[in-house]
């Protein structure tokens, strides 16, 4: 047995179950039952660490309302899963795609087929940061389930050189991660219905964790007012009739107001809302927006 296969064997995500030895042979319910039941316990092992969360959130938060980025480092399902949640932030919450950035190892040709290889590459690690331009400005989350690929270390090793805020995402305990980020989150899934294929439970985990760090940073920011996506881009009609239903959703106005008031604002929600809440015109709407860093509660309010 190698160093690495020792390394592996304690994993809980990498250990097979004795009660499931007989898994081939249940038929296919009694596998989506096992399966089902096991995808259950995912979410109180991501509440398990719902402080470490919030502390990640406030971390990312207040980078990115200083002009910084959120950057993901993944190989394999954790990279797939960060290209997921990042590429899905700029039209849900109206942001530039330069400010939550994923860093896949092997790049978007690995997102549809495996490279065998490449998440044991250090150096890639390395300067897959130093070409994203991870500066001390920025939050840089590394995600592994088993907390010890070289890609996704050394890639966090080049980001805390770089004065980087560092986060890590892991599915065991007391991980290499962990111990060379700022912050470590570990989501303690245990072992998988099929061992080893952590693209399952512990899969699962990342992404509820990766929802909860991007979604929970952006209505710090002021990217959603009550529960509405108001920094939605309006970029064609499916999300103009979107928009509009937010603005009667949080005005009560009717729908050919809120077409007008969007039409005058360049359909954006935010100064349709506050232009028709505080009885304003879109002009002041959008002075009392860019004076209270976007946050349409507090225009209400005035400023």
């Amino acid at each position: 047995m190698t160093s690495s296969d020792a390394a592996f064997k304690v994993l809980e995500t990498e250990r097979s179950r004795t009660d499931l030895a007989d898994l081939d042979s249940r038929g296919s319910r009694g596998v989506v039952e096992q399966i089902l039941a096991d995808d259950a316990t995912v979410p109180a092992a991501v509440a398990a660490v719902s402080d470490r969360l919030t502390a990640a959130v406030d971390a990312i938060a207040a980078r990115l309302g200083n002009g910084g980025k959120l950057v993901y480092v993944g190989a394999g399902t954790p990279g797939r899963i960060a290209v997921i949640d990042a590429t899905e932030c700029a039209p849900t919450f109206g942001i530039s795609p330069e400010q939550v950035v994923p860093i896949m190892a092997g790049g978007s040709a690995t997102m549809t087929s495996a490279v065998e290889g490449i998440e044991d590459d250090a150096d890639a690690g390395c300067h897959d940061i130093a070409a994203a331009d991870v500066t001390a400005d920025d939050a840089v989350v590394g995600i592994t389930a088993s907390g010890r690929t070289p890609y996704v270390l050394a890639a966090m090793d080049e980001a805390n050189r770089r004065g980087a805020v560092t986060i890590g995402v892991a599915n065991n305990n007391d991980t290499q991660l962990s111990q060379r980020v700022h912050l470590g989150i570990e989501t303690l899934t245990g072992p998988e219905v099929i061992a080893g294929s952590t693209r399952m439970k512990a899969g699962t985990a990342q992404k509820l964790v990766l929802n909860t760090l991007s979604s929970a940073s952006m209505i710090q920011l002021g990217k959603t007012y009550r529960n509405l996506m108001v920094d939605v881009s309006a970029a064609n009609e499916k999300l103009r009739a979107r928009a509009r239903r937010i603005v009667i959703e949080a005005t009560g106005t009717d729908e050919g107001t809120a077409s007008d008031t969007l039409e005058e604002s360049g359909w954006q929600a935010k100064p349709a809302i506050v232009a028709l809440l505080a009885d304003v015109d879109v002009r002041v709407a959008m002075q009392r927006l860019q004076d209270c860093d976007g946050h349409v509660r507090k225009a209400l309010l005035g400023g």
